[in-house]
């Protein structure tokens, strides 16, 4: 059976409530039914709600059922059996996080034995020399961070169809053509694979890979898996891929039930992954299979519903770019029943607002923040009701917090990193940059600052903390504060007339100078101890200090990796983690359930609210950046701007692959796969957007900016999509 099941229709309730029945009726002492979903997150739900029907059923909890995401499920077919694929009994798997090490070790060491590989895609002579500096090694970007995404996104997707290196080595060498982009792939994933290897464990994705394997090994072992789960049901079956569908129709056979339960619609997990809605889509039109639907959710109220709708009638009939008609499908949403026991929140059109406005950036988020407080007076803890800001982006996340924290705000955050986590690095990466610029006086003062945060809101301290920076701003030479000739720290030289008598303060800058010459004192140390050393004067939280020891073992990670980078180098490296311009596992409860609290913000990014919902939502950002259309207008993130022709290099390696899995080489033409990414990412947007609305239930808000100006990119202007809702919209209310 295919179920198409549409925002808020409550398809985790169904599933939940299908297994319990299924556990209680249909099966024998020794079977299963087997429960696979997505991430961790969602296997604990349901774990938490078949119990909870299986208790009212009269039956123990936990037995009979097994939830699983696809990881998990691997994990079970080769652990009984890792000799069928070759492996030992003790093998290890190498974890997300030590993957990406391996990885970035070996496309590092590509690099610099390929000094030359980005002339074919980049044009040297229009790049100035510090643009040419920060593309052909700068952190966080350019050249070897692009080396990197191409590599992880062949490779996955290389294992998903169970290419080896050797297999596509073999046909890159038989197909007597030139694929760059290819050659450096299948190069670094031979040489990942062998590091992996060398450690006696497998990543993820061969771990998926190795199952289906398994299971074609021995038809003896299959027949006993079928066996123990005569029942797969599959949750969020929008984002399966290829791996994941070929393993659960092996287990499923021609005896067993496969329930797979998806809204195409939510796809959001497409670009760049093996992810694909199109796996459901045709499972929904297999003859032998039931399609059926849950049209019905009780989520939002009407109004917010209709908006919903038109955005899939306007895809499918106006959208302009024709190929992306097909992107959002039906059903429509419908209201409940009545007497249904999730009612619709009462209809009022005048709680959804489309700005038409061109905002800049900064002012965007301020209305926002101003709407927000006023929406909180009204709605304190105590009525229940929930707010969130979504953002298609991460950085534009970290820009609302931190108005929020501005203006004293509470808030939550589901975003890359934690506030704490970009705080502990920020602090951190003031101390560092200080040590590689000592005579800095602005760096001086800023470090002051940084130093004495927790102090900085206190009324009573902050005229005197204003006037100590003021002064360490002006000096002439730091040097003359930090070391004094005849090293007599009892004088300030120059000391202003209101610190002259300020005991306070002379005493408060004399520790900071014994602080910073310390500090100065171990800028010899290894990074790791010098951070660590650092750690135990700034810190007194046991979060705090626990961070900056993960932080630390990170830097000393990224210098293994590059033994030519000194401080400035790894103090940028801190900088990336502060902006939240990459994912760093702090300690917060990324893979853990989330429910949205009343009376404080919720910020997060549109793809982190997916299966959330709040009573206000506010889009923001909804301009042609963050939502093309496929249009000439529109730009994207993916088509670098220091690479020729605006080509997607990610798009291109990938459309490579495919060439060499059809095992025709030729059939690939520059460019092409780039024209087609284009439209893949305006649909995948498309999808977002409809999300986003959709995780409104009373109150709903959307936004747009300008952008801030840019010489590789026009203005943004508002998105496609946007207009036809705003206009829509408007006709609407005037009717």
């Amino acid at each position: 059976m295919g179920v198409s099941a549409v925002p808020g229709s409550g398809k985790t309730f169904t599933l939940s409530y299908l297994a319990a029945q299924l556990v209680a009726t249909g099966l024998a002492d020794d079977q299963e039914v087997l429960i696979v979903t997505l991430v961790n997150s969602a296997v604990d739900n349901f774990r938490r709600r078949i119990a909870s029907f299986t208790l009212e059923l009269g039956l123990i909890p936990g037995f009979g059922y097994r939830v699983r995401t696809l990881h998990g499920l691997a994990h079970d077919i080769v652990r009984l059996r890792p000799g069928l694929v070759g492996l030992a009994d003790d093998f290890v798997i190498i974890d997300e996080r030590e993957s990406d090490r391996i990885l970035e070790e070996v496309v590092s060491r590509w690099l610099r034995s390929h000094p030359t590989a980005a002339d074919r895609y980049l044009d040297w002579n229009q790049l100035s020399d510090a643009k040419a500096d920060w593309v052909k090694g700068g952190t966080g970007g350019g050249w070897p961070k692009l080396a990197l995404d191409i590599a992880r996104a062949f490779i996955k997707r290389a294992k998903d169809w169970r290419l080896t290196p050797e297999a596509l080595t073999a046909r890159l060498q038989a197909g007597a053509v030139s694929l760059p982009l290819a050659e450096m792939a299948i190069s670094v994933y031979r040489d990942y694979q062998l590091a992996l290897t060398y450690r006696g464990g497998v990543d993820f994705d061969d771990l998926i890979r190795l199952a289906y394997e398994a299971l074609r090994a021995d038809e003896g072992y299959l027949a006993r898996l079928r066996r123990q789960w005569p029942i797969i049901l599959e949750d969020e079956a929008q984002d399966s891929s290829k791996s994941q569908e070929d393993i659960l129709c092996l287990l499923v056979g021609s005896e067993g039930n496969w329930v797979r339960v998806g809204d195409p619609n939510q796809a959001i997990y497409h670009t760049f992954t093996n992810a694909s809605p199109e796996y459901l889509r045709h499972f929904l039109h297999k003859p032998g299979v039931a399609s059926r639907a849950l049209p019905n959710s009780g989520r939002s109220q009407p109004s917010i519903i209709r908006l919903a709708n038109y955005l899939i009638d306007w895809t499918r009939h106006d959208h302009p770019i024709p190929e992306l008609r097909g992107t959002l499908s039906l059903p429509h949403i419908d209201r409940t029943l009545p007497g249904d026991p999730q009612p619709n929140p009462p209809d009022v059109p005048s709680q959804i607002h489309l700005s038409a406005e061109r905002y800049p950036p900064d002012a965007e988020v301020a209305d926002v923040i101003r709407s927000v407080r006023r929406w909180l007076e009204e709605h304190p803890k105590e009525t229940g009701e929930t707010v969130a800001v979504l953002t298609p982006r991460n950085k534009k996340g970290v820009d609302v917090v931190n108005a929020l924290r501005q203006a004293k705000i509470p808030y939550v955050e589901l975003l890359n990193s934690t506030a704490a986590t970009r705080s502990t690095a920020g602090v951190l990466g003031n101390v560092l940059r200080h040590l590689t610029r000592p005579t800095s006086t602005r760096q001086l003062a800023i470090l002051f600052r940084a130093w004495q945060r927790n102090d900085w809101d206190d009324t009573s301290q902050r005229t005197r903390l204003r006037a100590i920076e003021a002064w360490l701003r002006k000096l002439n030479r730091p040097e003359t504060f930090l070391w004094p000739l005849g090293g007599d720290l009892g004088l300030l030289p120059n000391a202003p007339p209101e610190l002259g008598e300020d005991t306070d303060a002379l005493d408060l800058l004399k520790s900071f100078r014994d602080i910073v010459r310390r500090w100065q004192a171990a800028a010899v140390l290894p990074v790791d101890q010098l951070v660590l050393t650092l750690a135990q004067d700034l810190f007194t939280e046991p979060t705090d200090l626990a961070l900056a020891h993960k932080l630390a073992v990170e830097l000393r990670h990224r210098q293994n990796l590059n033994p030519d980078w000194r401080l400035p180098e790894l103090t940028e490296e801190l900088a990336v983690i502060a902006r939240n311009q990459r994912r760093f596992l702090g300690f917060e409860a990324a893979d853990t359930g989330f429910e949205p609290p009343a009376g404080v913000v919720t910020v997060a990014t549109m793809h982190r609210a997916k299966g959330l919902e709040w009573d206000r939502v506010y889009l923001i950002a909804v301009n042609n950046y963050n939502f093309p259309s496929a249009q000439a207008h529109d730009s994207y993130i993916a088509e670098k701007w220091f690479v020729r022709d605006q080509l997607n290099l990610e798009a291109e390696a990938l459309a490579q692959l495919k060439a060499l899995n059809e095992d025709n080489p030729a059939v690939y033409i520059e460019g092409t796969a780039t024209l087609e990414a284009r439209n893949d990412y305006a649909a995948e947007r498309l999808r977002l957007l409809y999300v986003g609305i959709t995780r409104a239930k009373k109150e709903l808000v959307i936004t747009w900016n300008g952008g801030r100006s840019h010489r590789q990119r026009p203005p943004k202007q508002q998105s496609t999509s946007f207009i036809a809702l705003s206009t829509w919209w408007s006709d609407q209310a005037e009717a």
